[in-house]
Order: structure tokens, then C-alpha cells, then sequence
């Protein structure tokens, strides 16, 4: 009798350990990146808009990186991303970026930033997002695009009234790079395989808050010439939507 139990026991001791290294849940996690200006949906090319100095502009092309990308859940544990992701207005499957292997749980915050870190800005050739091809790569002793913004205003004093914002930069005091935190206004529960948010991206903002941008004093930003000014306005270009 006393073996019987003891092997039951044994049997029992067996499975609990075995059951402690079965992974938790993991799913897929979506974010859906929609791009605006404003209140209206961003249009390139065929749309006039209006900045905070009632001057008028149209958007040829935008784009920007997203990397590093942290889902924090309601006990304070995180999920981190290494990858990166160029989101392209030109490109509509760019601005959905599914994340793999997300821990099942019940999510409260979502950071993430704009921008490339030092390591792979100095690593030289690279695939995938950061792949030079993609138009995002100054030369190889400058490093990445962080974010790209082309258009015309007929306040623009620069040859064929261009707008050119191409933003960069990741050393100090020219940094560029900025880490964006959203609380999730609704809990986003992760189970059942998928789960997805919806981020809009308000263009917008590159042109105020802290600093209104007057497009007949200043229509390019190239170098690290008043890049900061512009990062610090794309800072607040996000929010849950």
C-alpha cells in the first residue's frame, strides 16, 4: 500500500514539474499605424492642408522608423521588441506592424521609439527596415533618416516652394531619437491567438507644439540644423486611436 501511494506521489511530483516548464500562451499583436493630418486623413499629394499659421501645404511623402517597441502589462511586466519598422504612407502594408510571440496578458501601456539607436546607426550595411534602399540612410558616416516629410508650400522660399523636413541625429546635443509611451485606454487583452491597437499619427504636430513652424522662414531641415526643434514637436504626434 505504502508503494502504491509513494509512486501515486512520485507520479504527481512528475507532473507538476513538467507542467512548470510548459511556456504560457503566446499570440500575435498588432499595431495599426494610420497617418493624419489633423483631423482629416492624410492624402499625398491631392490634399491641401493648413498649419497652426493657417498656411497652406500638401504632403508628397512620409515616413519614419519605429523600433524598440514595450508592452507593459497590468503587473508591471514587459514585452520587448528589438526589430525595427519603416511605417510609409506610400507603402500601406508598412503601417501594420505584427509583433510574434507576445506572452498572453492583459496590457496597460505601449512604448516605443521613433528613431535608430547609435548601435545600428554605426553598423554599417543592413537588411530589412534598415536596409539603405529604403531611401532612409544619409551616407555612412551620418546614419538614418529617423523621419522623412516631403510637400510643397507656396510659402516655401526653397527652390520650387519644397517643403523638406528629413530628420535625424543620435548624438547629443543633436539627438534626435524619441521614446513615446501610450497608455492603453482600455486594457488590450492578448489571448486567443491575436490582438491588435490602433495608433494615429498626427503629421501635424511636426509643425507646433512646443514650436509653431512658419514655412516662409523655415521649409528644409537636412542636417542637424534645427532638428531637434522638429523632434521635439513629433514627440506628442501619437496617440491611441
Amino acid at each position: 500500500m505504502f508503494r502504491k501511494v509513494f509512486h501515486i506521489l512520485v507520479s504527481i511530483a512528475v507532473l507538476v514539474a513538467a507542467m512548470s516548464f510548459i511556456a504560457k500562451p503566446h499570440s500575435t499583436f498588432t499595431i495599426h499605424f494610420n497617418n493624419y493630418v489633423g483631423n482629416e486623413i492624410l492624402e499625398l499629394d491631392s490634399t491641401t492642408y493648413k498649419n497652426a499659421l493657417g498656411q497652406t501645404y500638401t504632403v508628397s511623402k512620409f515616413k519614419y522608423y519605429i523600433g524598440n517597441i514595450s508592452l507593459k502589462n497590468k503587473n508591471g511586466k514587459e514585452f520587448n521588441s528589438s526589430e525595427y519598422f519603416l511605417v510609409n504612407e506610400e507603402d500601406p502594408p508598412s503601417k501594420q506592424i505584427t509583433l510574434a510571440n507576445v506572452p498572453d496578458g492583459d496590457y496597460t501601456s505601449i512604448s516605443f521609439m521613433l528613431g535608430v539607436d547609435s548601435m545600428h546607426n554605426c553598423s554599417g550595411a543592413q537588411e530589412g527596415a534598415l536596409d539603405p534602399i529604403n531611401a532612409m540612410f544619409w551616407a555612412w558616416n551620418t546614419g538614418y533618416i529617423f523621419l522623412k516629410m516631403e510637400g510643397k508650400s507656396s510659402l516655401s522660399k526653397s527652390p520650387g516652394n519644397l517643403l523638406e523636413f528629413h530628420i535625424g541625429g543620435y548624438k547629443a546635443p543633436y539627438n534626435c531619437i524619441r521614446t513615446i509611451t501610450l497608455t492603453l485606454s482600455k486594457n488590450t487583452i492578448v489571448g486567443d491567438k491575436s490582438a491588435s491597437i490602433n495608433i494615429k499619427t498626427d503629421l501635424s504636430e511636426l509643425f507646433k507644439t512646443p514650436t509653431i513652424i512658419d514655412f516662409s522662414k523655415l521649409s528644409s531641415v537636412t542636417d542637424f540644423h534645427n532638428a531637434t526643434t522638429i523632434a521635439n514637436n513629433y514627440s506628442d504626434m501619437f496617440s491611441i486611436h
